[in-house]
């Protein structure tokens, strides 16, 4: 599996991939999937603003999950603090493909500066997601209880938090 950083020309397999966890999941809120050109819009905002946004190659050059994290809020305060998000396909899912996104956007969102990483991970039974940020070092820190309706049914928000770099013991210049 290689780990890259996103080019356009895998938008149709991120949109692909995007639109099946809408359709079927409730690890994304979004109730309608985004065009390809709105998601090459995010991707664009994300990489302008010096963020990553990656893809997992599988062993053919097919794209198996793509991850990418941002500033986790918009105000100044949290300059700091950064969200991921990943999304994997679904015949690859259990296979590691979630971990290594991971994994490469803690390193990049370190170097890059920031001192923590939010995962804000849509329903409180997605074992899946949860245990895979568990192993990577996240704690859960809140699970904020039915503030989502998603199936006919009330989905949870768990949020998972893990440190970077320095963390808190300094403060940046």
């Amino acid at each position: 599996m290689k780990i890259r950083d996103a080019v356009p020309s895998d938008i149709p397999s991120i949109a692909a991939i995007y639109a099946h966890h809408v359709a079927k999941g409730t690890g994304t809120f979004e109730e309608e999937a985004p065009t390809a050109s709105e998601l090459a819009g995010r991707m664009t905002k994300v990489q302008q603003a010096g963020s990553a946004w990656l893809v997992a190659e599988d062993e053919f050059g097919n794209i198996a999950g793509y991850g990418y994290y941002a500033q986790y809020r918009d105000r100044s305060a949290y300059r700091f603090a950064a969200e991921d998000s990943i999304y994997v396909r679904d015949d690859v899912r259990g296979q590691g493909v979630g971990k290594a996104l991971v994994a490469a956007l803690l390193e990049r969102a370190a170097l890059q500066g920031f001192r923590q990483m939010i995962a804000v991970i849509g329903d409180s039974e997605n074992v899946g997601s949860i245990g895979l940020h568990l192993s990577l070092g996240f704690r859960q820190v809140g699970v904020l209880r039915a503030v989502g309706m998603k199936f006919n049914r009330w989905v949870d928000v768990v949020l998972m938090q893990r440190p970077l770099g320095e963390s808190d013991r300094s403060v940046p210049e």
